[in-house]
């Protein structure tokens, strides 16, 4: 017997598109096909969940600008109490409503119908009201306060509570079977708060439209079908002249905007505590605080399913990629609890025998506390004596509470010399700041920046304390990071900056092809001793080359350089290179300008993404081997060979910023924040990580900034707290649902104060046989990341299009295995989609349509390469807000509170000509103004006087004494405080030529470079998901 799912379904009435009422949470909607009255269990609260319908002839289901179809959404159940009770409004027979009309605008959907006969024959055939079942009575799903009027899209069910749910509603779209009627249906009324109307037919009698984009408006009365309708006294009768089938309404299909703002009702204000196994943690755009009682943090540690099948067969039939994404050396809330640091002295941590994990809290102790059994590989080991203690009534050992490994998620051990490379403590790492000063360079302004910005930054390099990372405030206790200085262009200088010398000293080294460093002494320093002379080269070096007229660089020697001084001074270190153009000058590593847009959608195309040359991968690996990482900040004002000059950074976990045409005005506000930023971050050197896992399952792939040379282990010459290495698991054997499956991430480094140490995290999941209970416990986001990095590795062996199509099958598998185990029986023209996955396809539709698959014509191969790498070793919360951004309507901002805007979703029907908007996506922050934007919030926002009058070229706000202005400052400033990158400022008039980069970001919308709108898209999977089971 297969299990299903508890689902929801409202039935669809041919040919309309209503928006229906809101349903009573968890009741069950049916409507029979031998009544046209609405179930007497049809009351509606007021805010619960916005549902429509709209019939589609199924041979329309294609990618095109006529995307039909229709998603219903379900009602998650959940234990939640509920917080206010639900304000209900019956629905009564015979009520009619007066009709609404819209004024159409210019956008056409194509030709009406060609006659009421083909209308009738469509309709003749059609299976209305299925019900798929009924879910249970209200479990409570609280939805909170109501919100303000200012949040365009009708609410749509989020995810439910951490924990299982009692029950999963589906999400069910329905058209119809195949029709007679040709050609393009015409568009419906898609009535936002935001935005003019799209074409209407006027709607029928008795019958009133609502306004579906608006939330606390007053709705008029609701849709009665009691006859309403004239010449359709049943629905199941073939009598009289249907109304014309409409385009599917977007506000009827799943939001991302409503399933966040539900989960940060259900899950911002309760701790999330970490103590049960497989609990699936709030969404990361939640707000909310994490109590570790055994598990390691969903900061560290995010999977796409909390809930794991059993066998490989079953995991294989869902189709559902089961990986973690880990951010090892995460930043936490300053509530929470940094990992503790544990030393064991000279016996080091205690492992197990034979797979050597180390000690956690699912460790088993017997034999009254002499032994334990490894929870990963069952192995019997004997506890050391100093580490025995006796074990309570429970089994429990007495000091249970007292030991950080045995009842926290995460912890960390002190290494011992075993640890160290060479079995030799490490020395403390280095800064070296390598500045490119070719014309290039100095002309812009960039080298005399530089030079300023590392006077005073250099008195905050990180420091290490106890078992916590801080940074320095002025001349506290001082870091014990060294610092070193290097320019170049066409042939290097190294500079002596020893305390002991009056003036800082220069050597040239010309002979690129051979790298060496010309001195050892003098040249990595500690900061408070060589002040003076470093402050001393500092002024010097924008003189020395003012005049330079060297347009050449090289590249490759800069990095054999830093690598060589780390290896002499025997530490691993960070090299800062500031560079600016294509390397083309005689040396090891030299490039040449390979751009040719003409391989773009050919079977080449992958070669732009890969190194041009093999010479790069070898020096990352002898950099990585050194514990070099390498930290790239490019300043290109033409092509530069990202994918080529990127291979060292990537594979030694470094960082790339990239400023395109910099300049000094606009750019150097976003650089210095970088900067330091980068500078001051807490980093591991010389790092390796491993991860085990309990019998069952095991680790076999890994995505990331890093090196491999096993298949186990790895390796990163720097890791800093916003990289994360994703990790995908596989069946080796049966799982069991009682033992369930654990992860062990164990991370080996070197902290910025030199100390060894191992950072670990464990997490335990559950395990099913029930397909429908991996579906419950799934987490779109991260698969979403994850098939994100999975697509963006694709591109460097396969043509883009295999690519995009072998993600958009694996997602149709994914929805069609549930809609064929999990979903009731029902119409095989109904989309159904699991409550957990809902946002699957607009999300996967996001990846489909970014820059790396599927580039606009004004996108860089240099572009493409950048974002590739930086998505690559992105978190769980940088690809939510990269794929889907947020967009956030800045004229309905409070300005007396603290909180944002509600946000809207990204459509360009949404945007009104009297608002200004805020989209960012954590690389840009886009300021977006209407060109009827009254005049006065102009005034104090741009401090001018006319909408004509605002300047493009601002990359900052001008300060104002007004509210308006304040609000829109501190809001950008949450933003910036958000993401590990400064956000460019980019300031976007209506109608203005800057506006179709603006409009490239509005996802749900259809995308120039021919990416289909969510509409459309949603469709397209509906008819994948049908050619499938079929």
């Amino acid at each position: 017997m297969i299990e299903r799912l508890d689902s929801l379904v409202y039935s669809v009435f041919p040919g309309y598109f209503p928006s229906l009422g809101f349903p009573s949470k968890g009741s069950p909607v049916s409507l029979n096909s031998d009544t046209s009255s609405l179930a007497p269990n049809f009351i509606g609260s007021l805010r619960a969940s916005s549902t429509s319908g709209a019939s589609l002839p199924s041979d329309h289901l294609t990618y095109s600008p006529f995307g039909q179809g229709d998603v219903q959404n379900g009602i998650p159940a959940s234990a939640a109490p509920m917080q206010r009770p639900p304000a209900s409004q019956p629905y009564l027979p015979g009520s009619a409503s007066m009709p609404v009309t819209q004024t159409p605008t210019f956008q056409q959907y194509g030709p009406p119908p060609a006659s009421v006969q083909q209308l009738t024959n469509h309709m003749a055939g059609m299976a209305i009201g299925i019900t798929a079942a009924s879910a249970p009575p209200p479990a409570g799903l609280g939805y909170g306060a109501p919100r303000p009027p200012t949040m365009p899209g009708p609410p749509l069910p989020g995810q439910t509570a951490a924990g299982p749910p009692a029950s999963q509603p589906n999400h069910v779209f329905s058209p119809p079977p195949p029709s007679p009627m040709s050609g393009p249906q015409p568009g419906p009324p898609m009535s936002g708060l935001h935005g003019p109307p799209l074409p209407t037919h006027p709607p029928q009698p008795g019958y009133q439209m609502q306004q579906n984009g608006s939330f606390g408006q007053v709705r008029g009365s609701q849709p009665n079908y009691g006859g309403a309708y004239p010449g359709t006294p049943n629905y199941g009768s073939q009598s009289g002249p249907p109304p014309p089938p409409k385009r599917l309404d977007p506000d009827s299909i799943p939001s991302p905007i409503q399933v966040i703002e539900d989960d940060r009702n259900n899950c911002g204000s309760e701790p999330f505590v970490t103590g049960v196994r497989g609990q699936v943690p709030p969404l990361v755009t939640t707000d909310f605080l994490v109590k570790d009682q055994g598990n390691a943090s969903p900061r560290y540690i995010r999977c796409t399913s909390y809930n794991i099948p059993c066998t490989s067969d079953m995991a294989k039939q869902s189709q559902v990629p089961l990986a973690a994404v880990i951010k090892p050396l995460a930043t936490l809330r300053p509530e929470e609890t940094l990992p503790y640091l544990v030393d064991h002295g000279e016996s080091g941590p205690v492992r197990c025998n034979r797979c050597k994990a180390y000690m956690c809290p699912f460790m088993q102790f017997i034999e009254g506390g002499r032994r334990f059994q490894c929870c990963f590989c069952s192995c019997v080991t004997e506890v050391p004596p100093h580490y025995f203690q006796h074990l309570d009534h429970t089994g429990k050992r007495v000091d249970f509470y007292d030991r950080p490994e045995l009842s926290l998620g995460s912890y960390e051990f002190l290494a011992t010399v075993d640890y160290c490379k060479n079995n030799k403590f490490p020395s403390p790492p280095a800064f070296i700041f390598m500045v490119d000063v070719s014309y290039n360079a100095v002309k812009s302004g960039l080298v005399r920046l530089i030079c300023e910005e590392l006077k005073s930054l250099l008195d905050y390099l990180p420091r290490c304390e106890g078992k916590y990372v801080s940074y320095r405030e002025g001349n506290m206790e001082e870091s014990a990071i060294r610092v070193g200085f290097v320019t170049y262009n066409k042939v290097l200088h190294f500079y002596n900056v020893k305390s002991s010398l009056a003036q800082p000293q220069m050597m040239v080294v010309s002979d690129v092809a051979d790298m060496f460093v010309p001195l050892l002494d003098g040249f990595l320093v500690n900061v408070n001793e060589s002040r003076t002379v470093i402050a001393s080269l500092l002024d010097q070096i924008p003189e020395m080359f003012a005049d330079t007229r060297e347009t050449e660089t090289v590249f490759a020697p800069v990095i054999q350089a830093g690598l060589e001084a780390l290896k002499a001074a025997e530490c691993a270190g960070k090299l800062f290179i500031f560079h600016t153009s294509l390397p083309i000058a005689e040396a090891p590593g030299k490039l040449k300008n390979r751009d040719d847009k003409k391989l773009i959608n050919t079977d080449k195309e992958k070669t732009l993404f890969q190194p041009q040359t093999s010479f790069y991968n070898n020096l990352a690996k002898d950099c990585v081997t050194q514990g070099c990482c390498v930290d790239l900040f490019l300043f290109p004002n033409q092509y530069l060979d990202v994918a080529t000059l990127g291979v060292v950074t990537y594979q030694t976990g470094g960082s790339i910023y990239k400023y395109a045409y910099f300049q000094l005005e606009t750019d150097q506000d976003r650089f210095l924040n970088d900067l330091r930023r980068d500078v001051q971050k807490e980093v591991g050197f010389d790092a390796v990580m491993r991860v085990r896992t309990s019998t069952g399952i095991r680790a076999t792939d890994f995505f990331g900034a890093f090196y491999m040379s096993n298949t186990t282990d790895v390796e990163m010459a720097g890791l800093d707290c916003d990289k994360t290495i994703t990790v995908e698991f596989k069946h080796d054997d049966k799982l069991s649902e009682d033992s369930g499956a654990l992860l062990q991430c164990a991370l080996l480094y070197t902290s910025c104060a030199g100390q060894r140490r191992l950072r670990i995290h464990n997490l335990s999941l559950n395990c099913c046989t029930q397909l429908a209970d991996l579906y419950r416990n799934c987490e779109t986001d991260t698969l979403i990341n994850y098939l994100a990095k999975y697509a963006y590795r694709g591109v460097l062996s396969s043509p883009v299009k295999a690519v995009r199509d072998a993600l958009i099958n694996q997602c149709a598998q994914i929805l069609a295995c549930y809609r064929k185990n999990c979903a009731s029986p029902s119409s095989a023209g109904q989309l159904i989609l699991p409550e957990c996955m809902k946002l699957l396809p607009v999300y996967l539709n996001c990846v489909l349509k970014s820059d790396v698959l599927q580039p606009g014509l004004e996108v860089t191969t240099d572009d493409r390469a950048y974002i590739r790498q930086l998505v690559t070793s992105m978190d769980v919360a940088e690809t939510n807000v990269f794929f889907y951004p947020r967009l956030l309507p800045l004229t309905k901002a409070d300005v007396d509170s603290d909180s944002l805007p509600a946000a809207i979703r990204n459509s360009e029907e949404r945007l009104s000509k009297g608002d200004i908007y805020l989209l960012e996506n954590g690389l840009n922050i886009f300021v977006w103004v209407g060109v009827n934007v009254q005049q006065g919030l102009i005034q104090n926002l741009f401090g001018v006087s006319s909408f004509s009058q605002i300047s493009n070229g601002l990359s900052t706000l001008p300060i104002l004494e007004n509210p308006f202005s304040k609000k829109v400052r501190s809001i950008i400033d949450m933003l910036q405080m958000q993401r590990s990158r400064y956000m460019k400022l980019i300031i976007v008039k209506q109608e203005d030529k800057l506006e179709m980069l603006f409009k490239h970001f509005l996802v749900e919308d259809k995308s120039l470079s021919g990416g289909a709108s969510y509409v459309d898209f949603l469709c397209h999977m509906h008819k994948e998901i049908r050619q499938l089971l079929s």
